[in-house]
């Protein structure tokens, strides 16, 4: 029986990928010999959180160096594969680059030097969780209670977490007293991932719908919102899960610091602004299939937004591995 933390692990040249869409039910673990493997657990959302899916990339760049066959342009093809499974999370471009590089090198073993760089990358975002999480406690007072929204802990990144990794550590300082998890429609990442996390962790939460945020903050129980991001513009303009934008604007409304918790790897640097953002749709039936008889209805359509954009004026403060930051990102 595996430990289901982290969610990816190298074994004896095999990826393993803890299938999150069977969470907090069973724990399953998908076997990838493959980039194709890897490829459809990032497209199925069975592997998500944007660091980790840049982690999982350079994995399945790993693998098909190792076949027997493999050649420096078969790879380069594997990463161009992977490059097409999602496109608003800057991680998986970023790390999938490094990768890229390493691969046209010509000193060394390719799938060797492809291991090391993809091994690098896993550690690389250990370290930068644990710094966030550090910056991010700092900002906190004693005895806080905090939103969150989707899941953002080591089920989204190669470490304890991005927003939730400073939930989590500043929980431990007597800074967190008690979680409010926002459900997160429509696959439920806050309620199946993020309570999954919490309550392994043993830290108070409560779970809440979307809808129930401004009733919430209403009553003054928030003194804090912690997100994670997607992809972060120059200008600090953000992409996140959907629904994200709306708690921006109830927590601007109700005077709440809003945080955007993220690595320095999710912040694209090549894009101005919002303007330039291209936002990933998804199938219309992850929203209708959790609703008995609504697939048989007909007549009607559906938009199903992944993300949406917070303006960087909502954003409080960016908590990067480097401490507060404020934009615009160079």
């Amino acid at each position: 029986m595996r430990n289901p933390l982290p969610p990816v692990q190298w074994d004896k040249d095999e990826l393993w990928i803890l299938d999150q869409r069977k969470l907090p039910s069973r724990e399953v673990w998908i076997r990838c010999h493959d980039v194709e493997t890897v490829a459809s657990a990032i497209e199925s959302l069975a592997v998500r959180g944007a660091p980790l899916i840049g982690i999982a990339a350079a994995y399945g760049v790993a693998l098909a160096a190792r076949r027997k066959d493999a050649t420096r342009e078969s790879t380069l093809e594997a990463v161009e594969r992977l490059r097409e499974t999602r496109q608003t999370g800057y991680n998986l471009f970023y790390e999938l680059a490094r990768m890229e590089r390493v691969v046209k090198q010509r000193r060394g073993r390719l799938a060797e030097r492809a291991l090391v760089e993809a091994r690098q990358i896993h550690t690389e975002d250990a370290v930068r969780c644990e710094a966030m999480a550090a910056h991010g406690a700092s900002v906190m007072d004693e005895g806080e209670q905090v939103l969150t929204y989707c899941n953002t802990g080591a089920l989204a990144t190669g470490g304890i977490g991005t927003a939730l990794g400073v939930i989590q550590t500043a929980f431990r300082q007597k800074k967190v007293a008690h979680v409010f998890v926002c459900e997160t429609r429509p696959l439920a990442q806050g309620a199946r991932l993020t309570l999954w996390e919490l309550v392994r962790a043993a830290i108070p939460c409560t779970l809440i719908c979307d809808n129930m945020a401004a009733a919430l903050m209403a009553t003054g129980e928030v003194q804090r919102v912690l997100v994670g991001a997607d992809r972060i513009a120059c200008n600090g303009d953000t992409a996140n899960k959907i629904g994200t934008y709306a708690l921006a604007l109830m927590a601007a409304y109700y005077e709440i610091p809003f945080h955007v918790v993220a690595p320095s790897t999710t912040v694209d640097v090549s894009i101005k602004g919002a303007a330039e953002m291209e936002l990933e749709e998804r199938d219309p039936r992850e929203l209708t299939r959790g609703i008995p008889g609504l697939a048989r209805l007909q007549g009607y359509d559906v938009w199903n937004p992944a993300f949406d954009i917070t303006p960087a004026g909502l954003i409080k403060s960016f908590i990067t591995e480097r401490g507060t930051e404020e934009p615009p990102f160079a």
